[in-house]
């Protein structure tokens, strides 16, 4: 069975369950409103003395993995899975945080919570609202600390100020992000400078002197020629209309005839032999 809890109430975790792998979610929004949920590892100084135990979305979990970024699951906003057992003994507080990303403030938050599970059972939930707050822009939500053992409270303190602010109350160091300097004509570029920023695909880009890189470095391939017009696209080819073809179906054509012959001469008549000529009678000797 959970136990509720109010702001300012405190427990030990033993009393409330055996195990030490403890899953920790933490519900909270509202209209327009976005939040980055963290947890702060800090020393007996309560201070973030080492920045690899906080986890956040860019660091989702601690050298040994005892702090584990989960992400949201189960209805909660964020979680995270904390194993007390394996927590280095120079981290003496986890502090659950919630902070507003962009405009607003607590005031504007529905109803949240954050919740304590072992062993997949609901051990501890601390409910609070936004009307509890005013102009804060983050709110501690609960922390886990040791005191001869480890022990839960929820704190539900607001803060004025987003996650860069709360780090920085707690010890820990912002990274500002710097314009790269000029780099003289002659001068060596460095070994490796990622870009400041890609240009828009379709500005075209301006000449840069050319200087010696020290180490190979990617270039974009060079702007296409502009393309010319397409020539145009040929006619379809169309087959030719058939001719006529006096074969194409059997066809019985007469033979031309040949010239014909000269006429033979009529044949003559028929007609008897005639008769041989009589024998001329013998011409009498002369006298």
């Amino acid at each position: 069975m959970s136990r509720e809890f109010q702001r300012g109430h405190k427990a030990r975790i033993s009393d409330l369950t055996a195990g030490t792998d403890l899953y920790i979610g933490v519900r909270i929004g509202g209209p327009g409103l976005t939040f980055d949920i963290s947890c702060f590892g800090l020393d007996a100084e309560e201070t973030l003395s080492d920045d690899r135990y906080f986890i956040f979305f860019n660091q989702p979990k601690s050298p040994e993995e005892s702090l584990q970024l989960l992400g949201p699951q189960a209805g909660d906003t964020e979680s995270f899975r904390v194993t007390l057992d394996r927590v280095p003994e120079q981290i003496r507080k986890l502090s659950f945080t919630a902070t507003i990303d962009g405009a607003g403030q607590m005031s504007q938050a529905g109803p949240g919570y954050l919740r304590i599970v072992a062993g997949g059972e609901e051990v501890a939930r601390y409910s609070f609202t936004g009307s509890e707050f005013s102009t804060e822009r983050a709110v501690m939500v609960g922390d886990l600390y040791y005191k001869d053992g480890w022990r839960f409270a929820a704190v539900g303190q607001g803060f004025d100020g987003g996650l860069e602010a709360l780090l920085r109350n707690f010890g820990g160091e912002v990274l500002e992000e710097e314009a790269p300097a000029e780099v003289p004509a002659q001068q060596q570029p460095p070994a490796f400078a990622p870009p400041p920023f890609a240009p828009p695909a379709s500005a075209e880009p301006e000449p840069q002197p050319h200087t010696q890189p020290t180490a190979p470095q990617s270039y974009a391939a060079p702007v296409a020629a502009p393309t010319p017009a397409p020539a145009p696209a040929p006619a379809p080819f169309a087959p030719p209309a058939p001719q006529p073809d006096i074969h194409a179906a059997p066809t019985v054509v007469a033979p031309v005839p040949s010239p014909a012959p000269p006429p033979a001469p009529a044949p003559s008549p028929y007609a008897q032999p005639s008769a041989p000529p009589a024998p001329t009678p013998p011409t009498a000797p002369p006298p």
